[in-house]
């Protein structure tokens, strides 16, 4: 009897059938109602943004997707699907179209805060957030716009939890999940089979067999700050850390708790306050920190990186075999990419060296400065010898440390083209000082407009 009982169990599961008194659930049914609940916040975007190629700062046409998360109308998105937008349109499920201005973004966290330009007191179906954690097996729907085909949805599960992705975001672990996610699903909500977004689909491939969403409880840890501060408001440290155990690198540390600096930044409020290299944090705060694995490290990061910029925090230090309480105060993060400029006539586009985004070249301008990101083929700059990443330090004889100071050297040289069409420019590449004679003789297109960003 017991035999039959369980037989009959078992073939209603393999059936799709799930018992809850008398109710019979189809699995059909709870996708179905997970889709029906955020499909009418889903958002295709379409976005207009000032890029810079081939020593030009141009308009450039992409697409991408986003969630409404608010009545009133606030969608959320990826930071890299509305970079540089100088336009932001979005159609709804049900084909109204609007434009979106931007509320806040973090491009470390890879999250933009849109907000649909509507009409006074008009509302907007809006999607729930989740607070919770995904388990490894649980079946999600990516929804978006994949290669800008609007109102689409794919099935999967959950692949890993908690997938650390060195380079792509210091703040978070992502979930990977084997629903298709292409190109134009970023910014997209990842739903559960409870109807709640859990996710923000960000990271896919081409064909679409492994991708990677921001989880949702994270981006509700920033979300206040975007809407206040218009950015995550990210405290810094100037600190490098490695776990206890790294099977990657071959690497392992006799220690049974706490978690090792890697590096500090010779700029950075860690490195002024005493830091260094091999020392062992065991608490934060009063509070015990442990890093075994890589995995452990984003949270750690995202804490330290949401503390209080007024007020100092105290972590305990271990070197060699003395423990002390070191306090630091952070300071502002501030931005993580540098500005960029065109200059036409002279046939390349500059931009500003950022520790976090270029450190290479910071560590050969550690004050700051300038350098050339991008070089018009077979113009000015291309036949001087300007390369890509060379650091410009003078033009003629006067000292760069700012699009600012490139600029005003740029102008003068434009009020002055009857006289003068060649200057020197000293550049340091890979390390190495070099002198070129830039001939800007040759006017492109006849157009002396600046594509300033």
């Amino acid at each position: 009897m017991k035999k039959f009982f369980f037989s009959a169990i078992a073939a209603a599961a393999a059936a799709g059938c799930v018992f809850k008194g008398a109710v019979r659930s189809d699995f059909r049914d709870v996708i179905t109602s997970a889709k029906e609940s955020v499909f009418p916040s889903l958002v295709y975007v379409r976005v207009v943004s000032d890029d810079a190629y081939d020593g030009k700062i141009e308009k450039v046409q992409s697409s991408g997707s986003g969630v409404i998360v608010t009545e009133d109308g606030e969608l959320l998105t990826n930071h890299h699907v509305i970079d540089k937008a100088s336009r932001i349109r979005c159609q709804l499920a049900d084909g109204r179209m609007y434009d979106a201005k931007v509320v806040g973004k973090d491009k470390d966290l890879d999250v933009a805060l849109l907000k649909l330009e509507a009409a006074a007191g008009e509302m907007f179906k809006a999607a729930k957030l989740s607070t919770r954690r995904l388990s490894v097996g649980e079946v999600v729907l990516a929804m978006g716009a994949p290669w800008g085909l609007a109102r689409s949805v794919s099935m999967g599960i959950v692949s890993c939890n908690d997938r650390y992705l060195e380079g792509c975001g210091d703040y978070t672990l992502w979930y990977q999940t084997d629903a298709a996610i292409s190109p134009g699903n970023s910014g997209g909500p990842l739903v559960d089979t409870r109807g709640e977004v859990v996710g923000l689909n960000a990271r896919g491939n081409m064909m679409g067999a492994q991708a990677f969403a921001i989880p949702a409880h994270i981006i509700l840890e920033v979300l206040p700050n975007l809407r206040k501060f218009g950015n995550a408001h990210w405290a810094w440290f100037g600190i490098d850390w490695q776990p206890l155990k790294d099977f990657e690198r071959d690497t392992f540390f006799d220690a049974e708790d706490g978690i090792v600096v890697a590096g500090v930044d010779a700029q950075g409020p860690a490195k002024k306050a005493g830091f260094e290299a091999n020392d062992r944090v065991i608490a934060v705060n009063s509070n015990r920190v442990t890093a075994v694995f890589r995995e452990d490290i984003p949270a750690l990061n995202r804490t330290l990186a949401l503390s209080d910029w007024d007020k100092e925090t105290v972590f305990t230090v271990v070197r060699g075999s003395v423990t002390n309480d070191v306090p630091l105060r952070p300071q502002a993060k501030g931005g993580v990419e540098g500005k960029e400029m065109a200059f036409k006539r002279w046939g390349f586009v500059a931009k500003e060296i950022n520790r976090f985004d270029t450190p290479d070249l910071a560590f050969f301008a550690p004050t700051g400065g300038v350098f050339v990101a991008t070089v018009t083929w077979d113009g000015n700059a291309d036949n001087a010898g300007l390369k890509n990443r060379d650091i410009i330090k003078r033009i003629g004889t006067k000292k760069i440390g700012s699009l600012d100071a490139l600029k005003a050297e740029y102008d003068a040289a434009m009020t002055n083209l009857a006289i003068k069409t060649q200057v020197g420019i000293d550049i340091v590449r890979k390390g190495h000082e070099m002198h070129f004679v830039l001939n800007y003789r040759d006017d492109p297109d006849g157009d002396e407009t600046d594509g300033a960003k």
